[in-house]
C-alpha cells in the first residue's frame, strides 16, 4: 500500500489476523457454494451471527456466519469504509470518514463507541489491548476490548503524537507504548514511552516509517524504506535491507514464530510496484532473508498461520504456505483466478484474512468468498455475494 490513508489492520499478535480483482475462479476440491441473500430483520433485534465475518463494499458492510458464509445482514454505510477486528468475540473496529465506529459484528449493529478524527488509521491488538492510531490528529488511544461488552465507549489510555502523521503504535505487555515518529510530510522512526507517557527510548533511523508486527518473545517491528526497526528487551535494532532502498511497509507476525513475514518493494520511483519478493525477519539475529516466489501480490495478501506458518495470496491465484525458518514454499493452495492488482489501493483486490486454522480469500471479480482448511489445503465453503467485496475481517474466536 503506498498511499495508506485508514486502518490497514493490522494485526493482533496472539492471533494470526490478517487481511486483498480476481478474473476467474479456480476448480478443485468439492464445496459448498450458495447465492447469498441478505436476512432482513427491520422491526426486531437481529439473531445473533457465529464467529461473522464482516466484508466491505461500496456502499456498505456484509456481515456474514464464520463457518458457512450465509450473508447474515446488509449494513448501509456511505464512503470508503476499511475493518479490522476489534479484540473480542463481536466487535469490529470499522473506520469511516468521519473516524473509528464500533460495530458489532455478532448483533450486526453498531454501538455507541466511536472515536472521532480525520483519516482512522491503523488498528493494532496485541496483549489483549487494542489500539487506535488517527493520522489526522496524530491521536492514540488505546483499551481492553473487553469493555466493549456494554456497548458504551471504553475507558482509553491517550497519547497524542507531536504532529499529526500516518503512523501506528502498540502497547507492550509491560505496559510500554512504542509509537511512530513522523510529520504529514516526513517519518523517521518511533518512541517508546513508559506507563505515565514518559519518552524511555527514542529511534529516528527508520525512514518512512510504516506499519507494524510482533513476534516471539514481544519483538516488535516497524517497517522502514531501508530495512525494518525492531524494539526487543528495551533497545531498538536495525535491521538493514540488501538495498539502498528496500521498503518493507506491511508486516506480519506470530507469538509462535521469531521471524517476522514483510513485503518487499526496491523502485522508490514505482507508480505501483508489484514485487515477486517477500521479507524474512529473524528478530534474534537480525538478519532478513529474502524469498523470489515467482509471483507478485498485494499489501492485503500476507498473513500468519495457526503454527506460525508464512502465508502469501499471490496474483497467480495461489495461497503459499511458507517454513518461516527455511523459506521454502511447504504447501500451495489454489484460492482464487489470476488477478492483477489496481493502481488505486483502495480498489477491490483479492484479500487475505485468516482467522484460527481457516483461511479466508475474497474474489471481487466474481463476487465471491471461499473458505479454506488450512491444515489440509481443502475448500471448505463458498459464497457468491450482491456486491464486489473489498475488505474482509472478523472478529476474534476463543477469546
Amino acid at each position: 500500500m503506498n498511499k495508506p490513508i485508514r486502518a490497514k489492520t493490522l494485526t493482533g499478535t496472539a492471533l494470526a489476523l490478517a487481511a486483498s480483482l480476481a478474473l476467474t475462479a479456480c476448480g478443485g476440491t468439492d464445496h459448498a457454494s450458495s447465492e447469498a441473500k441478505p436476512k432482513q430483520a427491520k422491526g426486531s433485534e437481529a439473531v445473533a451471527v457465529k464467529d461473522p465475518l464482516v466484508a466491505t463494499f461500496d456502499g456498505g458492510l456484509y456481515v456474514l456466519d464464520g463457518e458457512t458464509l450465509k450473508l447474515a445482514r446488509t449494513v448501509e454505510l456511505p464512503g470508503f469504509n476499511r475493518v479490522n477486528p476489534a479484540g473480542d468475540e463481536e466487535h469490529v473496529v470499522v473506520s469511516t470518514d468521519s473516524g473509528f465506529r464500533v460495530f458489532n459484528a455478532a448483533r450486526q449493529t453498531f454501538t455507541d463507541a466511536e472515536f472521532k478524527g480525520a483519516k482512522p488509521g491503523h488498528v493494532v491488538l496485541h496483549g489483549g489491548k487494542t489500539v487506535l492510531f488517527t493520522d489526522g490528529t496524530g491521536e492514540v488511544n488505546v483499551f481492553d476490548p473487553a469493555d466493549l461488552a456494554d456497548g458504551k465507549k471504553p475507558r482509553t489510555r491517550g497519547y497524542t503524537s507531536a504532529e499529526p502523521h500516518h503512523g501506528v503504535a502498540i502497547e507492550l505487555t509491560g505496559g510500554e507504548l512504542l509509537s511512530t515518529l513522523g510529520t504529514e510530510e516526513k517519518r523517521t522512526g518511533a518512541l517508546v514511552l513508559d506507563r505515565d507517557n514518559k519518552e524511555i527510548k527514542r529511534a529516528e533511523n527508520c525512514p518512512g516509517v510504516h506499519g507494524e508486527a510482533a513476534a516471539k518473545d514481544e519483538a516488535i517491528a516497524v517497517g522502514c524504506e531501508d530495512g525494518v526497526l525492531v524494539y526487543k528487551d528495551g533497545k531498538f535494532t536495525k535491521v538493514d535491507a540488501p538495498d539502498d532502498y528496500g521498503r518493507i511497509g506491511n508486516q506480519r507476525g506470530s507469538d509462535l514464530s521469531p521471524i517476522l513475514l514483510g513485503d518487499y518493494k526496491t523502485d522508490p520511483e514505482a507508480e505501483l510496484e508489484r514485487p515477486t519478493r517477500i521479507s524474512l525477519i529473524d528478530t534474534r539475529t537480525a538478519k532478513l532473508r529474502l524469498v523470489d516466489l515467482g509471483t507478485s501480490y498485494s499489501f492485503r495478501s500476507l498473513a500468519r498461520g495457526p503454527h506460525g506458518e508464512a502465508l502469501v495470496l499471490g496474483t497467480n491465484g495461489v495461497l503459499h504456505v511458507i517454513d518461516p525458518e527455511t523459506g521454502k514454499v511447504t504447501k500451495r493452495i489454489n484460492a482464487v483466478g489470476d488477478w492483477t492488482e489496481p493502481l488505486d489501493w483502495q480498489q477491490p483486490r483479492p484479500t487475505l484474512f485468516v482467522r484460527d486454522h481457516t483461511a479466508y480469500v475474497t474474489e471481487p471479480g466474481k463476487r465471491q468468498l471461499h473458505s479454506f482448511a488450512l491444515d489440509s489445503g481443502k475448500k471448505l465453503n463458498s459464497v457468491t455475494l450482491p456486491k464486489s467485496t473489498n475488505e474482509l475481517s472478523g472478529v476474534v474466536v476463543g477469546h
